[in-house]
């Protein structure tokens, strides 16, 4: 429920600034979930790009790798307005790498919104010009997501509220 209600406020904050957007781009897989709540908000159609980050192990490949990307659909995002959604802005890595190749198709704007923002020192920095928009701050500690994990009882459990 905390989820539902932080996406609810950055979807309020948006509207708030008075910024209109023409989509939702989410990154997968953590920002399917969170993209989808923004929708309802937003009253946005949503594309989905996925890019590779971790490994099986979860430790950090690299350099991230697209998985699957905007090419491959018909709705271009030349000239529009998009509002790139992810569940966290951890390194920053995978937003930057994402944000970077999403302006090579020529944007008319672009803003960044995240569920949880870790406290840390990022490896990368935003282009000049983002906006961003982030629903909370953590601790630099790892986050499982109800959607990531294999048992829900045992995961709610040991979980923090704001998840």
């Amino acid at each position: 429920m905390q989820i539902h209600k932080t996406v609810e406020s950055l979807a309020k904050r948006i509207k708030k600034k008075k910024l209109e957007f023409d989509m939702i781009v989410a990154i997968g897989t953590g920002g399917f979930i969170p993209a989808r709540i923004m929708k309802t908000y937003l009253k946005l159609p949503i594309l989905t790009v996925g890019i590779r980050y971790y490994d099986d192990d979860n430790k950090p490949i690299a350099t991230p790798k697209k998985i699957q990307w905007i090419d491959e659909v018909e709705q271009k995002i030349e000239n529009k307005k998009v509002l790139l959604v992810d569940e966290i802005d951890d390194s920053r890595s995978t937003l930057v790498y994402c944000l970077t190749e999403l302006m090579r198709h020529k944007p008319s704007k672009i803003a960044v919104a995240v569920l949880h923002n870790k406290l840390k020192e990022k490896r990368a920095e935003f282009p000049k010009g983002i906006q961003y928009f982030r629903g909370e701050d953590l601790e630099d500690h790892w986050v499982i997501y109800p959607w990531d994990a294999e048992d829900i009882e045992e995961h709610t459990m040991h979980t923090r509220e704001f998840i």
